[in-house]
Formats: structure tokens, C-alpha cells, sequence
């Protein structure tokens, strides 16, 4: 009789984490549903109430302004920002500093910044691979020869590191069409994503549309097809310009994040995303934009539970998932 009941408790059991397991998947089937195939922890996001959680030292110092993409990674529990500061003139010199948290949402500035000041270093991205960290970003082209509507003509470089403060330069990024031939240009917001041993990068020129490149080595890149895998458009929160800022995969999907300018704020950038099965063809979010007025250059850090949106220029300002809070 003893063992019946115990089979018939085990038996309830069984029934009722099952049912909590569908009843589970089936909610998150239909948040994923209402969010147009799109993950709701991934594209729904409050503001955190006390930004901006970082912001330019103002004048007088070299960091008077920040600009464009930053880059932060949670290590360990200890957060890293690396962010590019410039004295506030357009054509200002810009340069590499890091901040430091415990949280992600209050930061102290590394005390001998600038760490890397050598070449023109903006709108970065980092990726980690084993004991090197490699920093893309983008530079100019030195001479007069290379300056365009008064600012210097973009060029993306590529810098490693042993620790995320020491920097060195690697050189310039060579960029060659499909069929292998260097094919000189405007590049700019270079994000790399590396897997299964082959690098991938994603460019933009002049903000009006985004290529795929391919490598064995992070310094010489083919694209995959002459012909840009996002381009602005056809609604009007994206349709004028658009830049790639990160790549995250989730679930065996990858979500593109993106900044974007369109009709509907002209001379505002917002935040926005897409997805895609192969980083080549893209679904762009029926919700874009994620962030919108002058909150741009979104990536995604993962806290340990959750991810976080953080939106880098011209402040950082952090935007939590909804269903989180």
C-alpha cells in the first residue's frame, strides 16, 4: 500500500511539473508571439530612473565630450566601460578611456586616463578571444588629402590588448569586395563577431547601409557579397541612415543592434534591432525603435540574470527588460 502511494504522489508529481513546464513554454511562446517573433527580454525595455549613469567631465578636460559607441563586459562581476572622449570640437582629437563598476550603474574613471591616445580611436566594440582582447574602431586617414565635408575621412583600425588597458595598433583594416580585390572607402562602426573560427565584421559607409565581411585573420577582410545585408528603410523611424553597433546570439538566433536615423526624427538617432538565422538576411523588429531621441549606439550586457540596454552617446544612459522589473 505504502509503495502505491508513494507511486501515485510521484505520479502528481510528475503531472503538475509538467504542466507548469508547458504552461511556462506556452507563455513564452505568446510573449515571443506578441513581440513579432522577437524575444520580449531582448526588445522590451523601461529607462533606469536615476540616468544618465555616466557623462562627459565637461570643459577643461580631455574628456570634455564622449562620442559614439562605447564598449562594456561584465567580467567576473566587475563591469568595464571603454569610451571615447574628446575636447569637444568636431574634428577634436578623440582618444580611449575606461571607467569601472561594481554594479554598471555607478562608474569611476580609471585615474591615468586616456589609456590610448596615440591614433584617432572612436566608436569601438571589443571582442575577447582566449587571452587577447581586440578592439575595432574607427580612425582616420592622415593627410590632407583625406578629409571630407570638414572631418576626417573614417578608417577603421584594429587594436589588441593582454589586460583591456594596455593597447596596441594592429594596422588598418583592409577591406576587399567579393571577388577578393582591395576596395578602397569610407568605413565606418566595424563590428566583429567571431565563431567557429571565422571572424565576421560588419561595416557601414556613410551610414547608408551595412556590409558583411569574412576572416581567417581580423586584419584582411572579403565580404560575403558586394551588395549591403541591412539597408535603411522602407518605414520611416530608419529610413535615412543606420549603422550596426552589436552582434548577440540567443537561442541560436542573432540580434543585431542598431542605430538609426529616419523621417520621423530628422537629425535624432534612436536605438533599434533586427534578427537573423545566418548574420546574411535580416528581419528588422516591428516595434523599432527599441530608443529613440539622441539615444543611440545601444548594446546588450548581460548582468548575470538579465540583459541590460545601454545607450552610449552622448551619455550612458541603462534601460532594464520590462518583465524584470
Amino acid at each position: 500500500m505504502k509503495s502505491n502511494h508513494r507511486l501515485r504522489t510521484f505520479a502528481c508529481l510528475v503531472a503538475v511539473v509538467v504542466l507548469w513546464t508547458n504552461g511556462a513554454a506556452r507563455a513564452a511562446a505568446d510573449d515571443t508571439k506578441k513581440f513579432g517573433g522577437f524575444p520580449p527580454e531582448l526588445v522590451d525595455f523601461v529607462p533606469y530612473e536615476k540616468n544618465p549613469v555616466f557623462t562627459a567631465a565637461g570643459p577643461g578636460h580631455w574628456d570634455a565630450k564622449i562620442r559614439e559607441r562605447g564598449w562594456i563586459i561584465n567580467e567576473n562581476g566587475q563591469y568595464r566601460m571603454w569610451y571615447t572622449g574628446y575636447g569637444g570640437a568636431r574634428v577634436g582629437w578623440k582618444a580611449l578611456g575606461l571607467a569601472t563598476s561594481a554594479d554598471g550603474l555607478s562608474w569611476e574613471r580609471y585615474p591615468n586616463n586616456p589609456i590610448y591616445d596615440a591614433r584617432w580611436t572612436e566608436d569601438m566594440m571589443i571582442v575577447r578571444r582566449d587571452a587577447t582582447y581586440y578592439m575595432f574602431a574607427e580612425g582616420f586617414r592622415y593627410g590632407r588629402a583625406y578629409v571630407f565635408g570638414g572631418r576626417p575621412i573614417d578608417e577603421p583600425h584594429l587594436l589588441t590588448s593582454p589586460d583591456g588597458i594596455r593597447w596596441k595598433r594592429a594596422g588598418a583594416l583592409e577591406i576587399r569586395d567579393a571577388a577578393g580585390r582591395v576596395k578602397p572607402g569610407i568605413y565606418g562602426t566595424p563590428t566583429a563577431w567571431i565563431e567557429d573560427g571565422e571572424w565576421n565584421l560588419f561595416y557601414e559607409i556613410m551610414d547608408r547601409g551595412v556590409w558583411l565581411a569574412r576572416a581567417r585573420d581580423p586584419r584582411v577582410w572579403t565580404n560575403v557579397d558586394d551588395k549591403p545585408v541591412l539597408v535603411p528603410g522602407p518605414d520611416s523611424y530608419d529610413n535615412r541612415l543606420i549603422a550596426l553597433n552589436q552582434i548577440v546570439k540567443d537561442k541560436g538566433r542573432y540580434y543585431g543592434y542598431y542605430h538609426a536615423m529616419g523621417d520621423d526624427e530628422p537629425g535624432r538617432w534612436s536605438t533599434c534591432v533586427a534578427s537573423s538565422d545566418d548574420l546574411r538576411h535580416w528581419t528588422k523588429y516591428p516595434g523599432n525603435p527599441l530608443v529613440k531621441s539622441n539615444r543611440s549606439s545601444g548594446i546588450l550586457v548581460h548582468d548575470g540574470q538579465r540583459y541590460r540596454l545601454y545607450t552610449m552617446h552622448d551619455q550612458v544612459d541603462v534601460y532594464f527588460p520590462r518583465s524584470g522589473r
